[in-house]
């Protein structure tokens, strides 16, 4: 520990920003939906998972990266209209258990799905051959590629913050996730809000597989993972919080880093012993409401 150099910390440090970026792409999607609709989504991390497969299928049929960008989370934001429409929504008012279990089969049939077209085993994601490479930020080479991670996950938070703060369909959302009966009474059709909402939540999700899909590779168990260390993150950012997502995803990814750094064989406990100090401090995590869940 006594060799460690200011440099190698600072650039730990920010491999746990490209990772966290990683967790706030995924858990500010999770957020959204549990924040406006009240649903547990354990399908979330099957999105993420069929995100990046959409993409390797795309490139592997004559696209690029670019293009996965645009046409992934549409296609991703899709399917999510799709389940909210058919199987999501005529589980409305029956009880937070129901939605929870339902998403939890569905994970099930999405990664047995994949498995299926693609096979079990697993495949490289190449990295774009503009985004390969190190570049010198001051205290050392860092991969260029983790740098656009952390420069496409605020690009997507800042359109989400102008989206939900200067729009009216924004200021919509949240009205209604803190009062829907309020909403409806002045008009709104709140059932097409959450149409929305889940929409978007699902295609932030498989936007994140993607960019996750050249650092990791792809396999149809990865969804798996990160959801739990998702929920670690919600959590800790509060159930339903955006803002805590964002705050408690990069804090989550400095931590593992760091972790891994100085104790490899910690770093994935790291994530766990966070979140419980933060809870005896702060049972409904940095930004959450007490009795969202009542």
């Amino acid at each position: 520990m006594a060799g460690l150099s200011f440099d190698l910390i600072a650039l730990q440090l920010f491999a746990g920003l490209a990772l966290g970026a990683i967790y706030v792409l995924f858990a500010i999607g999770l957020s959204l939906i549990f924040g406006m609709l009240t649903v547990v989504n354990f399908a979330h991390g099957a999105f993420y998972m069929v995100g990046a497969y959409v993409g390797l299928y795309l490139i592997s049929i004559g696209g690029n990266f670019w293009l996965c960008l645009v046409a992934v989370p549409l296609l991703i934001g899709l399917f999510g209209l799709a389940v909210e429409r058919v199987l999501i929504r005529p589980l409305y008012g029956r009880g937070i258990d129901y939605p929870l279990l339902l998403t939890f089969g569905l994970s099930y049939v999405m990664v047995e799905c994949v498995r299926i077209a693609f096979g079990k085993t697993g495949y490289p994601f190449d990295t774009p051959e503009i985004l390969q490479g190190a570049v010198n930020i001051g205290v050392g080479y860092f991969p260029l590629y983790r740098l656009f991670v952390i420069g496409a996950t605020a690009a997507v938070l800042l359109a989400l913050w102008l989206f939900l703060e200067r729009t009216s369909f924004g200021l919509i959302i949240r009205a209604g996730a803190r009062d829907p009966q309020i909403v409806r009474v002045l008009g709104v059709d709140v059932s097409r809000v959450w149409l929305i909402v889940f929409g978007i939540g699902t295609a932030i999700a498989g936007f994140a597989g993607l960019l996750a899909a050249p650092l990791q590779g792809v396999i149809p168990e990865m969804g798996g993972t990160i959801l739990a260390e998702a929920f670690v993150v919600t959590v800790v950012g509060g159930m339903g919080s955006i803002g805590g997502a964002v705050l408690a995803g990069l804090l989550v990814g400095v931590v593992v880093s760091m972790t891994s750094l100085f104790a490899p064989e910690m770093a994935k406990v790291s994530i766990f012993a966070l979140m419980a100090i933060v809870l005896i401090v702060r049972p409904q995590g940095f930004f959450g409401r007490a009795g969202l869940l009542s």
